[in-house]
Formats: C-alpha cells, sequence, structure tokens
C-alpha cells in the first residue's frame, strides 16, 4: 500500500496546529500587533513570576534565538523587563512589567472566546482530543 502523507497522523496534527495557531495569530495581532513568538513569550510570563530565555524556548517550542528576539522586541516595547539570574550568569530571567501584564488582562478574553469558538466547531471531538493531547505531552517528559 503506498503513502499518502494527507493520512499521515503526524503531518496531519502539524497542518491542523499552524491553521489553529495561525488564526488566533491574526486576532493578536489585530488588536496589539503581537507576532506569534511574542505571544507565547508573554502567554507564559503570564503564567509564571520570572522565568528565564531557556525554560521559555523549552515550554513554548521555538528556538532560543527566536525567543530572545521575541523577548528584546517586547522589552523594547516595554512590556517585558530583562534580568541577570540570581544563581546562573549565563541566563536571562524575563518578567512582565505592569504593561505586559495590562495587556494580558486584556488579551485574555479574547484568548478564551477563540478557545470557545475552536471547541464549539470540535464539538464533542474536542474532549477526546484534549485527553490525546493530555497524554501525548505527558510522554514527552
Amino acid at each position: 500500500m503506498p503513502f499518502h502523507l494527507e493520512e499521515f497522523l503526524p503531518y496531519r496534527l502539524s497542518v491542523a496546529a499552524t491553521q489553529v495557531s495561525r488564526r488566533f495569530a491574526a486576532l493578536y495581532a489585530a488588536e496589539a500587533g503581537l507576532s506569534i513568538p511574542e505571544w507565547r513569550v508573554l502567554a507564559h510570563l503570564d503564567q509564571s513570576a520570572e522565568v528565564s530565555v531557556r525554560d521559555i524556548h523549552r515550554r513554548v517550542n521555538l528556538d532560543k534565538s527566536v525567543v530572545s528576539r521575541a523577548a528584546s522586541r517586547l522589552e523594547g516595547a516595554g512590556l517585558v523587563c530583562k534580568s541577570g539570574h540570581d544563581r546562573d550568569r549565563r541566563l536571562i530571567v524575563l518578567k512582565l512589567t505592569p504593561g505586559g501584564k495590562a495587556l494580558m488582562d486584556r488579551l485574555a478574553p479574547l484568548a478564551e472566546q477563540f478557545q470557545a469558538q475552536l471547541l464549539a466547531e470540535l464539538g464533542a471531538d474536542a474532549t477526546g482530543l484534549g485527553r490525546a493531547l493530555d497524554r501525548l505531552a505527558a510522554s514527552r517528559d
């Protein structure tokens, strides 16, 4: 039986994830002028106190250089501040500024609305998909 890329689950998941990410990116780009890496850095920092670029890179699935450039742009916009790590001088630590926190407070309802719309589109399949994604995430650790 010949190989069919369109039926290959890893490929289909990748394409679907890219499409969903681009749909959401259009919303926060229109609202706040953010790129995908900038959004991911801000969203991760909104869930944490202070985090190193290395930790964000691991968590948001972007290269360290991409995270560093996004962090620099966000710092220039006054949304994050950088500092040195207490124990490891090689690490750069990021945290949201009050302006960054205010932006995330403004974008959170947009994200929640987008997720609700996506879940409605997926219907009953969303529950099983969520559990499967949780299992996949747990197996990579």
